[in-house]
């Protein structure tokens, strides 16, 4: 049926299974957490574990992963780590995420792009 219509398309499978992994990844608050606070800019595993409100042990485990992920990187200075947001595709998804929370249970109208939402949290 879907396959009749003209502009039907599907992802392959590998694009399709990539995605739910990197949805598997972030579905941990802490997560959410670091990534959000990596968003603002560069920070080592300490901060982070500041921030986030975790033991620095298991916020540089949940680094590792999303490293492997490709949604964290590292940089190495001396015996530190500073990570940092892979790349603005990492913003989007995790602009696009909270945007949904903010809206799905509170029923607030929409907001004209979800990057003015990654503004308004930031304030």
């Amino acid at each position: 049926m879907h396959s009749a219509l003209p502009d039907f398309d599907m992802p392959n499978e590998e694009q399709v299974h990539l995605a739910a992994e990197s949805f598997r990844l972030l579905a941990d608050p802490t997560r959410i957490k670091v990534l959000w606070a990596l968003l603002q800019g560069e920070s080592s595993v300490a901060c982070l574990a500041e921030v986030a409100g975790a033991a620095p042990t298991a916020v540089s485990q949940h680094l590792a992963k999303l490293r492997l992920a490709g949604l964290v990187k590292g940089r190495r200075e001396g015996t530190f780590v500073y990570y940092s947001a892979a790349n603005d595709h990492v913003k989007g998804l995790l602009a696009q995420a909270l945007f949904h929370a903010d809206h799905v249970d509170r029923d607030l109208p929409p907001a004209a792009d979800p990057e003015q939402e990654v503004a308004h949290h930031k304030r």
